[in-house]
């Protein structure tokens, strides 16, 4: 065993050790902060990488940092939102055209919901697949749509729900895998720095130009998930989902950061067109032999539970849009073939492309919305506030016309 090897063996039973822990468990902010986080590291942290790469280069870090500073300013939305419009929401005659705005972001929001649970399980299938050699397309959509099947049968008939129980573990054991993995990068590079070897790839097909201001801002579905925090009001008051959801963004914002900085010198730029979600794996076997499986580890349990969350939250929310005409169960079937029919519809570069324009047309709708609520009820930050609702609708409209697919 390398030592490589060692150090993420170790930070990832340690890392796991504090996660699983009791007192960690128990603690009603961290359960609050597990649900946005397991979302918004959920989403693709392991494509992060090769397709920054192919995007920004060696600046693939500064484009991460891009992406975390438009979705904190999409998050600044949705927590104002909370604070803010939930009790206008609440009283006995509030303002019709936030109940209207309220009901399109609802709307958007399933639509997103529909792309996002295809994009987690086609990358789940093809992190799954990638663990015994097979890189098709084809056979990872056959995949995805079986394990859709079973979660829109398993839903219809109430048996979905236990898998939330487990989200609390899995987001641990994921954040063990990503810490060690982390560890295990910092150990290589530190190591080729001693040895005075430290070797950056040349950069072999990089998008240039307008094209890769294109191809980032089809890229927001890689730090989405903090709204989830919006519809927990059930379980947490206001406050607290304002600090948690804040919680969960730093959190997963440092995670990006530290990952894809010290995974800047692997990438080489490429971007396959078949296959090339699983290239992460590619770039860092050489790293150690544990890598690759502790890639795919980490790949399985974002991509399931963050799934199956958002497949519970679109049958609820379909139900919710009916006004109850349409019952929860009926609305994991339409979700899970909606889902379907995305999968089949387009490759997983074009899925990444597609969610980030359905989450970013909810985020332009919540920013529209907060930004009423600041002329129907001034703050005393009121310009402030309005110039980054602004700045956040106009970020919106930008994705929503100019985002495209970073392959395909």
């Amino acid at each position: 065993m390398s030592s490589t090897d060692l150090v993420l063996l170790v930070v990832a039973i340690a890392t796991a050790a504090v996660m699983l822990s009791p007192p960690l468990l128990r603690s009603r902010d961290w359960r609050a902060t597990v649900t946005p986080l397991a979302s918004i590291i959920g989403s693709g942290f392991l494509v992060a990488g090769p397709i920054l790469g192919h995007v920004a280069g060696h600046y693939a870090v500064a484009a991460m940092a891009a992406l975390c500073a438009i979705s904190y300013l999409f998050g600044l939305a949705v927590r104002d939102n909370i604070s803010r419009l939930e009790p206008m929401l609440a009283a006995e005659s509030p303002p019709a055209v936030l109940l209207w705005l309220d009901r399109a972001a609802d709307l958007a929001l399933i639509l997103a919901y529909f792309v996002s649970v295809a994009y987690y399980l086609d990358l789940l299938a093809d992190f799954a697949l990638k663990a015994f050699g097979v890189v098709d397309p084809m056979v990872a959509h056959g995949m995805t749509t079986a394990v859709l099947a079973l979660l829109g049968t398993l839903g219809y008939f109430g048996g979905l729900r236990w898998l939330e129980h487990v989200e609390l573990g899995s987001v641990g054991l994921k954040l063990a895998m990503i810490a060690a993995l982390i560890a295990a990068l910092a150990w290589a590079l530190g190591s080729e720095v001693a040895a005075g070897t430290v070797a950056v790839r040349p950069l072999a097909d990089q998008a240039e130009g307008f094209d890769a201001v294109r191809i980032l801002l089809g890229l927001i579905i890689l730090v989405q998930g903090f709204e989830t925090s919006r519809y927990l009001g059930d379980s947490y008051d206001r406050a607290t989902r304002v600090r948690t959801m804040r919680h969960a963004q730093w959190i997963a914002f440092v995670v990006y950061m530290l990952f894809i900085g010290l995974l800047t010198p692997w990438l080489d730029g490429r971007l396959p067109p078949e296959g090339g979600d699983t290239h992460v794996i590619e770039l860092l076997r050489p790293v150690g032999t544990l890598v690759a499986p502790a890639i795919i580890v980490a790949a399985l349990l974002s991509q399931l539970s963050a799934a199956v969350a958002d497949l519970n939250g679109a049958s609820g929310l379909v139900a919710g849009a009916s006004r109850q005409r349409i019952p929860v169960a009926i609305g994991y079937v339409i979700a899970a073939s909606a889902s379907i029919a995305v999968v089949w519809a387009g490759d997983i570069f074009t899925v990444i492309a597609w969610a980030s324009k359905a989450f970013v047309l909810y985020y332009g709708i919540q920013s529209a919305t907060a930004l009423v609520v600041e002329w129907v009820d001034p703050a005393p930050t009121r310009w402030g506030r309005i110039a980054l609702h602004g700045s956040a609708i106009a970020i919106a409209l930008a994705v929503l016309t100019l985002g495209r697919a970073a392959a395909g």
